[in-house]
């Protein structure tokens, strides 16, 4: 193979390589921040895509988080490869954190009592068996109620900053562009920096 390592890793690198990566766990993310931050599209398309990612990270419809965001980044003239890297919120790590908020939101909502509430035993045997009319009250009611209060104020937010982010990286990217052209900077600042 042409990128074969010299020496075979032992288990216990590989075993700490699957645990901590050696370029970090942080560097995905890092990726795809950066690779949203580059699409070609206005500053308000990809902060619409992102934001409806994110909003459908939230919900409980695991599965069909990309079919929602293209969807939903659609209906708001949004970038729609945006939309699609944008579910990746929602990872195996985050998955638990977002449906217990989630959950609890809703539950917060929808004025659900202790009492009322249902426990894990409950909720395990009814998944095992996948009776959706018993999963409904308990389970899928509250943690939409709870997705659609979260999902939003996280969406909102990720379009601020995605959109933040954009225009000023298309302004840097502008003014290095010019100033290898030799255009002075104050040439810029006549410029749009909107697109």
């Amino acid at each position: 193979m042409l990128f074969r390592r010299r020496k075979k890793a032992s288990r216990a690198e590989r075993l700490r390589e699957f645990l901590w990566p050696r370029k970090g766990l942080t560097r995905p993310a890092r990726y795809l921040a950066k690779r949203i931050i580059r699409l070609s599209a206005s500053p308000h398309a990809v902060a619409a895509g992102v934001a409806a990612g994110v909003f459908s990270a939230f919900t409980p419809l695991l599965g069909f988080h990309v079919i929602l965001a293209l969807v939903l980044s659609y209906l708001m003239a949004g970038n729609l490869l945006a939309a699609a890297l944008a579910t990746t919120v929602a990872n195996p790590l985050t998955i638990p954190l977002i449906a217990l908020a989630t959950f609890r939101a809703g539950e917060t909502l929808l004025g659900i009592q202790a009492a009322e509430a249902i426990t894990t035993h409950d909720l395990l045997h009814r998944l095992e068996h996948l009776q959706f009319s018993e999963l409904w009250q308990p389970v899928l009611k509250p943690m939409l109620a709870g997705a659609g209060v979260l999902g939003l104020l996280a969406a909102v937010i990720a379009y601020g900053v995605t959109r933040l982010a954009v225009q000023s990286f298309k302004a840097r990217r502008r003014a290095r562009l010019a100033l290898r052209a030799g255009l002075a900077p104050t040439a810029l600042s006549s410029g749009d920096l909107s697109s």
